[in-house]
């Protein structure tokens, strides 16, 4: 069983950066796919970013591209993903994923393990 430990939330004024970790423990497992996902109250779950485990392909949601930066520690076992020029409606909870499709996914579906997710907001 994979366990997610995501870190690094918390409260940052717009224009503002936070760095999130995930961190992956816990027994050995091949994993394709490392995602990060966000859910707004009173909104849906959406993908933000993801990469393959050897660190290419890496896909972004619109509404971040250019903003945020997805990169992965091979030796730690640990993904980031860099929030740069942040906005009020980047405020969300935010989750790591982990997949064993060897595709870097924007679907929910094909992401097996969950973190229990970080708190973001961005203040106007």
């Amino acid at each position: 069983q994979v366990q997610l430990v995501e870190s690094g939330g918390g409260l940052v004024q717009a224009g503002g950066s936070l760095r999130l970790s995930c961190a992956a423990s816990r027994g050995t497992f091949r994993t394709y796919t490392m995602g990060w996902f966000r859910q707004a109250p009173g909104k849906e779950r959406e993908f933000v970013a993801a990469i393959k485990w050897s660190g290419d392909s890496t896909p972004y949601a619109d509404s971040v591209k250019g903003r945020f930066t997805i990169s992965r520690d091979g030796a730690k076992n640990t993904v980031y993903l860099q929030m740069s020029s942040l906005k009020p409606e980047d405020t969300a909870v935010y989750y790591c994923a982990a997949g064993t499709s060897p595709h870097a996914s924007s679907q929910l579906d094909r992401y097996d393990y969950w973190g229990q997710g970080t708190q973001v907001t961005v203040s106007s």
